[in-house]
């Protein structure tokens, strides 16, 4: 397959593009990809494209993972609905006011940075809550869904894959210790903090936006067009804050205690799509008695609320079942390893690092996923490690950051649609305004690893 293996990811792009519909585009992308596939088996009619595509797609809900991701995006739709129509994101927004916490753009800015930061412990919950929080205060103050998109995204998965006390950090530990080195696994990913430059440098470029107040691109021009429409918060009028910070509250540390009891008391060990679920379950079950304790709505109305919740979120949940079904298809046509072989065999070694990391980015941005671009990279950045005697850190800070940045730019991500999902943003208005930012962080990265690579390895 080699070269026609990229196909499907640049039917997809350019789709995404041009018709401005993601589903379409990922869709064609998936039917594309299964096409090729079947040139591996001569005797197979070219008919069954479309049979092989559905297949794939269910083969994908199938998986225990994937069904877990995709039920809690779904409840995430209901328990928006429960937040919003209850009136407690407005009355949220007038107490953080009322306490100064939120009495400008800047503090907005910093509170909804700072929640990213402070729950680490996954990305998906990182993204949800800090979007969650501070959706009205960005409607009050009249800034852009986009900006918030582009805040708890590049926040999100910088911060985790920095600190990684979760998740992020067990799954490159395993990767790690299926080999012999001189260093530890855990110390290997302890060095990489300092040079994984291109998380640091995402989360330095949106403490800028943030203390600033200045957007760029069309970034800017998405702010204009917030600032002159008649834009009001789109929830119910103030009630009681305890509707949206209890269930805000029983979500972050019902997912610590969810990672802690699935990874038997150890939690990086946790399981990461599990415990989300859980907790965003048990999150909306909260969120349900408190509206029928109070008397907010009756058992039917919140489960109609509910529901039309989910509903609002179909057409977002559907893209993520088709970024992670055009991710298995990949990876059964090989796109990945296909990609990770351009980076060759006989570069200088002061280029390996940047190489790495321009792999990885391409790779994450091909295939939508930064965990499939670890997974492939890693296996092949390790023997370059011990035959060539690089500095074990500096690669896998760039294999760990190119995933990472490839991930951020790339519309078929479904960490992209959920960020879309936690800010109430189109997903193509996000991409087209997180773009210049997470490209200019790339390219400060690229030149960071070309000077760290000479400096170590001389």
């Amino acid at each position: 397959m080699d070269i026609y293996s990229i196909i499907p990811p640049i039917v997809a792009i350019v789709v995404v593009f041009w018709k401005k519909e993601v589903i379409l585009a990922l869709f064609l992308a998936i039917l594309s990809s299964e096409f090729i596939g079947l040139f591996a088996s001569p005797d197979t009619s070219m008919w069954l494209t479309p049979i092989n595509t559905i297949e794939q797609i269910v083969n994908v809900v199938s998986s225990p993972g994937n069904a877990r991701v995709l039920l809690f995006s779904l409840l995430v739709g209901a328990l928006l609905a429960f937040i919003r129509d209850s009136g407690g994101v407005a009355a949220t927004v007038n107490l953080l006011v009322s306490k100064g916490i939120g009495k400008s753009k800047r503090q907005v800015g910093a509170l909804t940075m700072f929640t990213g930061i402070a729950v680490f412990i996954e990305s998906n919950l990182s993204v949800l809550t800090a979007g969650i929080l501070a959706r009205g205060l960005f409607d009050k103050y009249k800034m852009s869904r986009a900006r918030l998109a582009y805040i708890i995204d590049s926040t999100s998965a910088p911060v985790c894959i920095l600190i990684l006390l979760n998740g992020w950090g067990a799954l490159v530990l395993g990767l790690l210790s299926n080999y012999e080195l001189a260093e530890t696994p855990v110390s290997i990913l302890v060095g990489t903090i300092p040079l994984n430059f291109y998380a640091i440098i995402t989360l330095l470029v949106v403490a800028y936006t943030i203390a600033k107040d200045k957007v760029h691109g069309p970034m800017l021009e998405a702010e204009k067009l917030c600032k002159t429409s008649s834009h009001e918060l789109e929830s119910a009028a103030p009630t009681k804050a305890r509707f949206m910070l209890l269930p805000l509250a029983v979500m972050i540390f019902g997912m610590i205690a969810f990672m802690l009891w699935t990874g038997q008391g150890n939690l990086i060990q946790g399981s990461g799509t599990k415990s989300v679920l859980y907790s965003t379950f048990l999150a909306c079950v909260v969120a349900y008695l408190l509206l029928v304790w109070h008397k907010r709505y009756t058992h039917h109305e919140v489960v109609q609320l509910g529901f039309k919740g989910i509903g609002e979120l179909l057409p977002v949940v559907t893209i993520v079942l088709l970024s992670l079904t055009l991710g298995a298809s990949l990876k059964t046509l090989g796109t990945g390893v296909f990609v990770a072989g351009l980076v060759g065999d006989y570069l200088p070694l002061v280029l390996v690092a940047p190489m790495l990391f321009i792999a990885g980015g391409i790779m994450s941005f091909t295939t939508g996923t930064s965990w499939g671009t670890f997974a492939i990279l890693v296996p092949i950045g390790v023997p370059l490690i011990q035959t060539l005697g690089l500095p074990p850190s500096l690669v896998i800070a760039a294999i760990l950051g190119g995933g990472v940045f490839g991930d951020h730019c790339s519309p078929i991500s479904d960490t992209t649609a959920i960020s879309s999902i936690a800010a109430g943003c189109d997903i193509l208005t996000h991409v087209k305004t997180q773009m210049p930012y997470a490209l200019f962080g790339g390219v400060l990265s690229i030149i960071a690893y070309i000077i760290a690579s000479y400096v170590m390895i001389g």
